[in-house]
């Protein structure tokens, strides 16, 4: 798809309606069948938005990702709509009605913006992406507050904008790109940018390097369900800050600048960070409100004595430590009649699928079982999510 304006026509709009939802192993017929009737580009157009629309929903839901548009990298690349929302919010708490949305790609970002109040000049160089930002303003009634200018961005005045929002491209012809000075625009640009506003947040790889934050930036890392999905810069607000939100929530962890936890011999519970934890370094303030240590100084598990609730890790009760055997872990599962395992891994060089197909576990019952290191020695932990406390008194 190079032009977007056949499918903003009535037929086209029709063609959308008509696909919605087709079946993957039924586009051959249902395109057959439309070619008939309508040119065949357009049909071809119309499936492949229909395609991208299904692949949407699990960013965007599936009422909004019903009426907008998309191109495959706007899908790949673009921010899953609790994050935009969540940080649209921060925005406009901080008093924030304006914001210069600088690389904002098909919009998304944008959208967030503008539905919590703030109106938008939304940039990007690519012709066809720009046409996608407005169409998706315009689907979803936000066109009076998102303006969407097709330039380079470094072009751009923002002077006149609280705020400056930055997304870099962080992907190449060969994928990934994790050196932030190949960003596109660079890093090292992007915060010159964010320097000369007001506020500014600047999108970023969540596995930045923490040396590569500039120290009058905050640093924020978000993960929505578990999943890590982002980190953020933030201008203007607490340089040297460090937070890890977690998604649904909001719920946010605060750097302390603890020390390292101490490491200690593995107790009655394990705890697994949330990733955002983790790669905002915030695992000894976890740790400290556990009243828990490390079981290895290098491994990311919290160990301790109590059960403890906490959104920023998930915890599991320990009912068997064993030194790397899998002889000895298939008895043991063997003998406990698990059939349902879990196997997670962190600091072993085991993959968890490999294990699974050598234990073949088999029985009623279920187990979670870590592959790590515990004192620098492979180990195996054996557990499963805590009992829930017994209530007094007997049935009502």
């Amino acid at each position: 798809m190079n032009d977007l304006a056949p499918l903003l026509t009535p037929e086209g709009r029709a063609l959308l309606d008509e696909v919605r939802g087709t079946d993957p192993a039924q586009e051959l017929a249902v395109a057959t069948r439309l070619r008939r009737e309508h040119p065949a580009e357009l049909v071809s157009a119309a499936l492949g938005q229909a395609r991208l629309r299904q692949r949407a929903v699990a960013k965007f839901g599936a009422e909004d990702a019903g009426r907008m548009f998309f191109t495959p990298n706007g899908v790949e690349q673009s921010t899953r709509a609790s994050v935009a929302t969540y940080r649209a919010e921060r925005f406009g708490a901080m008093g924030i009605r304006s914001v210069a949305d600088l690389c904002c790609g098909i919009g998304g970002d944008a959208i967030a913006f503008a539905r919590a109040g703030i109106r938008v000049l939304a940039v990007d160089r690519d012709p066809l992406t720009c046409e996608v930002a407005r169409a998706n303003a315009a689907a979803l009634g936000l066109a009076d507050l998102i303006e969407v200018r097709e330039t380079d961005v470094t072009e751009v005045d923002t002077a006149g904008y609280d705020a400056v929002f930055v997304d870099p491209a962080r992907r190449g012809g060969r994928g990934r790109i994790f050196d932030p000075e190949a960003y596109s625009p660079p890093l090292s640009w992007a915060v010159a940018t964010a320097l000369k506003a007001p506020r500014a947040a600047l999108k970023i790889a969540p596995g930045i390097p923490h040396d590569a934050i500039p120290s009058e930036a905050g640093a924020e890392w978000i993960s929505d369900g578990g999943d890590v999905k982002e980190a953020v810069l933030w201008f203007g607000t607490e340089p040297g800050a460090v937070r890890a939100t977690l998604l649904p929530g909001p719920r946010t962890l605060l750097g302390r600048g603890l020390p390292d936890p101490r490491v200690r011999p593995v107790g009655r519970y394990l705890y697994e960070p949330d990733g955002a934890v983790i790669r905002a370094h915030l695992v000894a303030e976890v740790a400290e409100d556990l009243e828990g240590g490390l079981i290895d100084p290098t491994i990311a598990y919290i160990t301790a004595d109590d059960h403890h609730v906490t959104p920023y890790a998930t915890a599991y009760e320990i009912t068997d430590q064993l030194p790397f055997n899998v002889k000895k872990l298939k008895a043991l599962l063997r003998e406990r009649g698990v059939g349902t395992l879990t196997v997670k891994k962190r600091g072993s060089a085991v993959e968890p699928e490999e294990l699974r197909k050598k234990v073949k576990p088999q029985g009623p019952g279920a187990a979670t079982v870590f592959l790590t290191r515990v004192a620098g020695a492979p180990t195996m932990l054996v557990g499963a999510p805590p009992r829930p406390p017994a209530t007094a008194g007997g049935p009502s």
